[in-house]
């Protein structure tokens, strides 16, 4: 990987420097100032950047640069190909390991590594850095943050920013993304979170489950085998009841395109026959679905599907026993 260097300052004899001939698409005086303002934000990411594998300046960095983030043009690469940066952001992930059990996460120290990730999933989002990213399997570093327990704020607010790097990845449809983190077990961590989160990170962890359904290998993953689906159902299942006392739609929406999609299995259908919640087939939601009509649709669909594949006799060996059918 490249190393940066600091930019070096615009000489004074170039400030007062005659601008050139107007090009035919506007003039050129414009156009060299429109770009300095892009030309100092550049110079301001990189030596943040730089600020990155300095001890001392560590921290500011992280801050300076998570908060600027949607500002600094194609910050992603300039964090991957610059030499150390990664190997700084993981040493700050890794440092907090020891604080993860007994749980003794401080708030600062939750913020810091939270900027951290805040920049990995940047290099996660982005079109040129996403596959390298995980090529090098860093999502692995982030696992032991969604096997955590405690409910602290601190705690919570590590496992929704990790729960974010994972759900930038997801967000774009590539079946090499899923197939990796079906390969690495994300499933259990997210439903995990969907069962103890706060709503927002139950939101993150069902989104995921849900793009991972949506591809054809991930329904074959999570049906292939009656104890996940079982594992699967079960939480949907059991956050569908919650929803109930303490009502999100969005939350359900995520929940209902899982089942949605659950349904376009043969077996799983039969199976969602039997075991789908009757709070979804009895109108208990009819009014937080009132002004989402794409998601009513989808409940629709859902309970379409489920009353036909009920038809089509006795549950398929495999998952017979879901549910305690």
């Amino acid at each position: 990987m490249a190393n940066l260097q600091p930019s070096l300052p615009m000489p004074p004899s170039f400030a007062g420097a005659s601008p050139p001939s107007p090009s035919p698409i506007g003039g050129g005086a414009s156009a060299a100032a429109a770009q300095e303002p892009n030309d100092r934000k550049l110079a301001s990411a990189e030596q943040l950047v730089l600020d990155l594998c300095d001890r001392e300046l560590r921290e500011n960095a992280l801050l300076e640069l998570s908060k600027k983030r949607e500002i600094f043009q194609d910050l992603a690469p300039l964090l991957w190909h610059s030499f150390g940066t990664i190997a700084a952001l993981l040493q700050e992930i890794v440092s907090i390991y020891p604080a993860l059990s007994p749980p003794t996460l401080s708030p600062g120290a939750s913020n810091r590594v939270c900027n951290a990730l805040a920049l990995l999933q940047c290099v996660a989002s982005h079109p040129d850095t996403r596959i390298p990213f995980l090529h090098a399997h860093v999502p692995l570093f982030l696992y032991p943050f969604l096997n955590t327990f405690s409910k602290t704020r601190p705690f919570e607010y590590l496992r929704l920013t990790s729960l974010g790097v994972i759900g930038a990845l997801v967000k774009v449809d590539d079946t090499e993304v899923i197939g990796f983190l079906l390969q690495t077990e994300i499933i259990p961590l997210c439903l995990r979170t969907m069962e103890m989160g706060s709503e927002l990170s139950k939101t993150v962890a069902t989104f995921i489950v849900q793009k991972i359904l949506l591809d054809d290998i991930g329904l074959r993953y999570v049906c292939a085998t009656a104890e996940r689906f079982y594992a699967v159902g079960s939480v949907l299942g059991n956050m569908v009841i919650s929803l109930a006392d303490q009502p999100s739609t969005r939350l359900l929406k995520h929940i209902i395109r899982c089942y949605l999609r659950l349904s376009d299995n043969p077996r799983a259908c039969v199976a969602l026959h039997n075991c789908l919640p009757d709070m979804l087939k009895d109108g208990t939601f009819n009014i937080s679905l009132r002004d989402d009509p794409a998601t009513r649709r989808w409940l629709q669909q859902l309970l379409h599907n489920v009353t036909v594949g009920g038809m089509g006799g006795p549950p398929q060996p495999g998952l017979d026993h879901m549910m305690g059918i």
